[in-house]
């Protein structure tokens, strides 16, 4: 045996034994998130942590580990935290949006009995499941008329986050203008820039402006804030009834399929799972046949593409990494071969998730 299989042999020793502290310790975290609740008492308590910190780095002898140590503890202490929080208040399910946004929709059919918490945009919604302030966040990645939610693709392929499920939302938009507001007195409509691609048809035919806003519940709420009765919104009949608005006209965009899917990300790996699809993102050399060998490999292990997007990359001019959609189970002997042939060809490969089938949500 030579050193590297001794220093690894070592570590999954350690690894099993920190792995039965690390239940042991949640366990502990458990019943003070009771008695914090109970006591109603905050989760953070700084002081408490630093001391706790600064006693248990006495319990190493190295000099030269010692920091390295307190950086472990902070990482333990912050998940301790996350659980503590999950206990005492539920599970938090980030989104961008308001009350009534097709996010939030979607977030309240796939976790009906959790807290639902609302963001500015994309971006902040992603973070606070990054960060723990939420334990995940529901981001629409595609709609099947406008097509793909580019931006979030791209923070979801450089982000740490991985795809735990994927959820389609069938979509269909209204025209929703304050109360009493003949359809001859709207002269622009508002919403979000997707929602005005999938209804554009309508808008022509009618003859109006159109203004972009973040979501559409958010021109909702912006239309029943204003005394203008020229501006209408673009949104879900929720929305009409949460802000007090009257729908002007139903089913206004022009595909009666028109469905949107959402992914949700949170910090926990489920590609070591039994699951049924996966998502991976690969680089390739700019070089004739470098896609095509990657399709060969897939192809190769039995493994059926989905679906395959290309995307710029942000800090390399005309470069592009791939998106792909893969139907079959990551964790067997053929998806750990599959994983092996890709980084032979590919200037990287990132498992980005792994879940079961996609689940249609009915509102």
């Amino acid at each position: 045996m030579n050193k590297l299989e001794i220093a690894r042999q070592q570590i999954n020793e350690a690894d099993r034994e920190i792995a039965k502290y690390f239940e042991k310790r949640m366990k502990a975290s458990q019943m003070v998130a009771e008695y914090k609740l109970e006591n109603m008492m905050p989760i953070f308590d700084p002081k408490r942590e630093a001391q706790v910190i600064e006693n248990n780095k006495a319990f190493i002898d190295d000099p030269e580990i010692r920091s390295f140590y307190a950086l472990f503890q902070q990482n333990v202490m912050d998940v301790s935290k996350m659980y503590q929080r999950r206990l005492v208040e539920g599970m938090r399910v980030a989104y961008s949006g308001v009350e009534g946004a097709y996010a939030h929709i979607a977030a309240k059919l796939i976790f009906p009995d959790a807290n639902h918490v609302p963001y500015g945009s994309f971006e902040e919604a992603y973070e606070a499941a990054v960060n723990g302030e939420s334990d995940c966040v529901v981001l629409p990645i595609e709609n099947s008329t406008a097509g793909e939610v580019g931006g979030n693709m791209d923070m979801i392929y450089a982000g740490p986050l991985t795809i735990n499920g994927m959820y389609e939302l069938k979509i269909t938009h209204n025209l929703l203008a304050k109360k009493g507001t003949a359809i001859s007195e709207i002269k622009t409509v508002c919403s979000h820039v997707q929602a005005i691609q999938q209804c554009y048809e309508y808008i022509k035919r009618n003859g109006f402006a159109t203004q972009n806003v973040v979501n559409t519940a958010v021109a909702a709420k912006m239309v029943a804030e204003s005394g203008d009765r020229t501006i209408a919104a673009i949104a879900s009949r929720e929305t009409a009834k949460l802000y007090g608005l009257e729908i002007i006209a139903e089913a206004i965009n022009e595909s009666t399929i028109n469905t949107t899917r959402f992914a949700v990300l949170s910090r926990a790996d489920t590609a070591s799972g039994d699951n049924k699809l996966f998502t991976l993102g690969f680089t390739v050399n700019h070089e004739a046949g470098a896609l095509a060998k990657v399709i060969k490999i897939i192809a190769k292990y039995d493994f059926n593409m989905h679906l395959i997007k290309s995307r710029p990359l942000k800090d390399e001019l005309w470069r592009y990494y791939f998106f792909t959609e893969i139907e079959g189970n990551l964790n067997s002997e053929a998806g750990r071969k599959l994983l092996e042939g890709l980084k032979e060809v590919c200037i990287n490969v990132r498992v980005i998730g792994a879940y079961g089938d996609h689940t249609t949500l009915e509102e």
